[in-house]
């Protein structure tokens, strides 16, 4: 399929889009879904092809992410809304701030690629997960390089980590990889694909949508690739899909996600709830349902610390946040109350 030949359907268009715009919307402005954010530009794909936007501010690129439908002035080019989006995928940028990082937007299924060796990590899985399950995006684990491997513990300590997650193990090189992954992906759906880098995220994603980039070799002592992706871009893929490739990701650092850590980890939420003790910190007190799962081999201890690892990350987020949002609302009423300095007459008589 060539650009000339998409309709906004085929580029993910639905009645959650059409319903935002009324006749005069139709009528002046144009319909665009962003393909690509840099600093200070946006590219927007339409039935008739690609075009540069300019985004309301020079400074506003940040609020844009790829897979967001726009609307625009055909004439100039500007954009003059963002539609409300059904799904977001989002993180705590790098540092110490609280700044969000935007992923990718309107994405109906997430795929999380690790591969059978030391890059496999079940506690920045389940942070993933997490991730999917905040945005309301269905989740899908691909485990790669399953050729070099005995797939056997990885495929179990995966399928632990969330009820009715689907889970693949399968060689990126092998074009039967594409087959696996269309199962979530069909016509005008949008996928997107995240984890570290040298997994095989690029790989998967080239013979999906038939690109040529080359992907670059894996440093076999540390099983760690170089970032073949460099950004994050909305491509065309098979059966008249769409696909989202990240750059890697090793550090997931999450806020505002307590209804997806609940999600994740329903199974301890439903065994807290059990406990003697509403206030149980799951550790040696009396009447512990969460410990006595542990006890019989239904939870693994591991996934307790992780669990409680999570939420205090919540809490204290949602505190320094609410703390934030004191002082803030504390500034504005003092800059409302203030009163204005009454002017005074010097010794000469003259006003200050």
């Amino acid at each position: 399929m060539t650009d000339a030949d998409l309709t906004l359907t085929d580029l993910g268009w639905s009645a959650h889009f059409a319903s935002q715009l009324d006749s005069d919307d139709a009528a002046r402005f144009t319909p665009l879904r962003v393909t690509a954010v840099t600093r200070d530009s946006l590219i927007g794909l339409g039935p008739d092809g690609a075009h540069p936007l300019i985004p309301p501010s020079a400074d506003s690129t940040g609020d844009y992410a790829v897979g967001d439908w726009v609307l625009t002035d055909a004439a100039t080019g500007r954009v003059t809304r963002r539609l409300e989006r059904h799904s977001l995928l989002q993180r705590r940028a790098a540092g110490t701030g609280r700044d969000v990082q935007l992923i990718a937007a309107n994405i109906d299924t997430l795929f999380i690629v690790t591969s059978c060796n030391a890059d496999f990590n079940a506690a920045r899985l389940e942070r993933y997960l997490v991730l999917a399950a905040e945005a309301g995006v269905a989740p899908v684990i691909l485990l790669t390089k399953a050729d070099m491997a005995d797939t056997a513990d990885y495929l179990a300590q995966a399928r632990a980590l969330a009820r009715d997650v689907p889970v693949e193990a399968l060689n990126a090189t092998d074009p039967a990889a594409v087959d696996v992954m269309t199962r979530w992906l069909r016509h005008g759906r949008t996928g997107a694909l995240v984890g570290s880098s040298g997994v095989g995220k690029t790989t998967l994603l080239n013979a999906l949508t038939a690109r040529g980039e080359a992907t670059q070799a894996i440093r076999e002592d540390d099983a760690r690739g170089r970032h073949t992706t460099t950004a994050r871009g909305l491509f065309p893929a098979r059966g008249g899909s769409w696909l989202v490739d990240t750059p890697g990701m090793r550090a997931i650092r999450l806020s505002d996600v307590s209804d997806g850590i609940g999600v994740v980890f329903s199974d301890l939420v439903e065994l807290a709830a059990q406990c003697r003790f509403n206030d149980c910190a799951h550790a040696a007190e009396p009447g512990c349902a969460v410990q006595a799962a542990i006890a019989r081999g239904d939870v693994q201890a591991e996934r307790l610390v992780r669990w409680q690892k999570l939420t205090g990350e919540e809490a204290q987020n949602s505190n320094s946040l609410n703390e934030s949002r004191r002082r803030d609302r504390s500034l504005q009423k003092q800059y409302r109350t203030a009163k204005p300095r009454r002017p005074y007459k010097d010794d000469d008589g003259q006003s200050r």
